[in-house]
């Protein structure tokens, strides 16, 4: 992943709505292209079949210069197997890096697991990190296979309830969990200006989020990995109708207090190859034909821009302290990513994304582009990712209304498929006037201008579902408004 010439890659330019970091995957040596990076062969080189070192120092140093970091994907869960081109067997021992036997292979992954009770094992994964930092400036990492770290058994087959004793028994890799924390440790003390380490656990291991210093593993974040499986399983298996607002609150708001999250809308499972985008569940095959502005905006396409732009909402503003966008969903792009494989005959037709479909203006794709970057303006004015957790007050199961408070800011999600409701009570904390700052049915955003953008909303001195005071608005079906005090 290099800079070749002049210009910038049309992804890099995609940053400029609002975000400020960008992970970047597979950059380490892997010889498998399909594997996604996740088959490491040579720990501290940079891919080949993305450029040079010097054209990857450039493409860090134009990130950096346009306010955004960089942050890698690590993978020190494990190891290719591969010999030749590998660091499997790299002193002709099945043990040089490795556990022998059954426990130095991964039996889902067919890859080696690291042995971390070894000094020589701990030097090489630490260089490995200082190596990208000292030499390529890079700003932080996201920790690949966290959970299959921390236990034995890999998390293979364990479904983890949150009881105690899931995770403080002999289950537990202490050998591993001792490696992430010394990771951690040295990371934070070197570079503790620019240094960002997010954990991939499935598993909700308590204080893998707090500092070392405290007992904790010492990372700053942990990826929120219920959130895209759940609006998979509404978007594959459940009806409008049946969507339970409880539900979703109770997967957007289900993390340990004190320990930040990582929120995202759709995984790379969704991303790359595998599954359908968010964007091609809610409106398949009509992307192909009906996202022209030219022509007849359909039941699906209308249905699907507005759950769409719901769906990032409620997760960027509920599920946590910071948020995370597989580049191209931001537009709604209708295809996976897909790598050269022998399925699909070695093909790179799929492996690009189609960053025009969201400048060209005849297109419906601009639309979700355009509220993407206002929900992340918007954070940027507001702060609500490094606010506290929200507080919900209302998750009414036949309106099918959300409402909640976080950063000052009132959030009111009406995911009602037909009903849109006038004077619709609101209960609110703080007293005073209030007005829409984001509003998800706006023309820009591809709405029907359904609330008036000059609307004011006063607050009644009568509490209301466990707030304060109260106000009343005007919510359409399939709209999210965003509310802040003025004045």
């Amino acid at each position: 992943m290099g800079l070749k010439g002049s210009g910038l890659p049309k992804w890099f330019l995609s940053l400029s709505s609002g975000y400020n970091a960008v992970q970047l995957m597979a950059i380490m040596e892997h010889v498998y292209y399909a594997s996604f990076g996740y088959q490491v062969t040579n720990f501290f080189a940079v891919s080949s079949r993305y450029g040079t070192p010097e054209e990857f120092k450039r493409l860090v140093d134009t990130a950096h210069g346009m306010g955004i970091s960089v942050l890698l994907d690590v993978v020190h869960s494990h190891a290719s197997k591969n010999v030749l081109d590998g660091i499997n067997e790299f002193d002709g021992t099945n043990t040089c890096f490795f556990h022998d036997a059954g426990k130095g292979v991964h039996s889902l992954w067919d890859s080696r697991l690291f042995d971390y009770s070894k000094w020589e094992v701990l030097r090489f994964l630490l260089s490995d990190l200082r190596w990208f930092i000292e030499e390529y400036k890079v700003d932080g990492y996201r920790f690949d296979g966290v959970t299959s770290m921390l236990y034995h058994s890999h998390g293979i087959g364990h479904g983890f309830s949150g009881d105690y004793n899931e995770y403080f028994g002999l289950n537990t890799d202490t050998d591993s969990l001792v490696y992430m924390m010394l990771a951690n440790h040295m990371l934070h003390s070197l570079y503790p200006d620019v240094m960002i380490t997010i954990a991939e656990d499935v598993s909700g291991m308590p204080a893998l989020c707090r500092p070392v210093s405290e007992g904790g593993q010492g990372f700053d974040y942990r990826l929120g990995m219920a959130i895209p499986d759940k609006w998979i399983e509404y978007l594959k298996d459940t009806r409008d109708e049946d969507w339970k607002m409880g539900d979703l609150v109770h997967t957007l708001t289900n993390r340990r207090y004190g320990e930040r999250t990582i929120a995202y809308a759709e995984s790379h499972d969704q991303a790359l190859v595998g599954d359908k985008s968010l964007a091609f569940w809610l409106m398949d095959k009509e992307m192909y034909t009906h996202m022209s502005c030219l022509t007849e905006m359909t039941g699906i396409i209308d249905r699907g821009l507005a759950l769409h732009k719901l769906i990032r909402l409620l997760t960027h503003a509920l599920g946590g302290e910071g948020w995370l966008n597989f580049i191209g969903n931001e537009f709604g792009h209708p295809e996976w990513l897909d790598f050269p494989r022998v399925g699909n005959q070695e093909s790179f037709h799929y492996c690009r994304r189609q960053f025009n479909l969201s400048d060209d203006e005849l297109l419906r794709y601009k639309f979700l582009n355009n509220f993407d970057a206002a929900m992340n303006k918007a954070d940027e004015t507001y702060h609500w990712l490094s606010a506290d957790p929200a507080w919900v007050s209302t998750k009414h199961e036949g309106d099918k209304v959300i409402v909640f408070e976080r950063a000052g800011l009132v959030f009111v999600f009406n995911f009602h498929t037909f009903k849109s409701f006038s004077d619709y009570k609101v209960g609110v904390e703080v007293s005073g006037k209030y007005k829409i700052v984001l509003d998800s049915d706006r023309e820009e955003f591809g709405g029907h201008k359904r609330v008036s953008p000059d609307s004011e909303f006063f607050t009644f001195n009568e509490g209301y579902n466990g707030r304060r005071n109260h106000m009343c608005v005007y919510i359409p079906c399939r709209v999210a408004l965003v509310f802040a005090k003025v004045g």
